[in-house]
């Protein structure tokens, strides 16, 4: 694959560094800082799909750039499918990634079904195409944190592949089998198979 320079629209360090090891040297990936974004990005759709369109759109049109972003949710059976597209900001508005672990903890005391999953959207907009990808892992919430790798919720997610939270893994089994993995997975396929 020849060496394609696109913009991944997020403003959290995370995604990037592990999107950008996911990636490898397949893909010159460029952050925000890098083409001078210090803004906010709107997401205000109600999906996950929705919301990485709304990112990757607002990129292109703003500063031109070839574009992907990304949005994720977890989806928890016995909540109704929340925190879902308001993941990120589930303790509200200015919460840090602990708020949310607690509250969502505390939703589930006394819970027996446990299942979850998480989604990955990724989507791409060029001069020429929007596409999207998705990935998505089954598990189940534990019912304390495990674990002090990854961000987000991994140290109470469980995947059905593991018997220890994403907290717990190494980056390299992780991605191997997480919902960004598997997007990503399909994102690079195509990009391989337009080159």
């Amino acid at each position: 694959m020849s060496k394609l320079s696109l913009v991944f629209a997020t403003n959290n360090p995370h995604k990037l560094e592990e999107i950008r090891r996911i990636v490898g040297s397949k893909l010159d990936i460029l952050s925000l800082n890098d083409i001078d974004c210090h803004e906010d990005i709107p997401e205000t759709a109600d999906t996950i799909e929705g919301n990485a369109l709304q990112k990757a759109r607002y990129i292109k049109d703003k500063y031109g750039y070839d574009c992907f972003a990304d949005d994720t949710g977890l989806m928890v059976e016995a909540l109704d499918g929340r925190p879902g597209v308001y993941s990120a900001r589930y303790a509200g508005e200015h919460c840090t990634p602990a708020d949310n672990v607690v509250k969502l903890l505390d939703e589930m005391k006394g819970v027996e079904n446990r299942n979850a999953y998480f989604a990955t959207v990724i989507a791409l907009v060029t001069d020429d195409m929007t596409e999207t990808f998705d990935g998505r892992v089954d598990g189940e919430i534990l019912t304390e944190p495990h674990g002090h790798a990854g961000f987000g919720y991994d140290p109470v997610f469980k995947p059905v592949e593991s018997n220890v939270s994403f907290a717990s893994m190494s980056e390299d089994d992780k991605n191997a089998i997480s919902h960004r993995g598997r997007a990503t997975v399909k994102f690079l396929d195509f990009l391989k198979s337009i080159e």
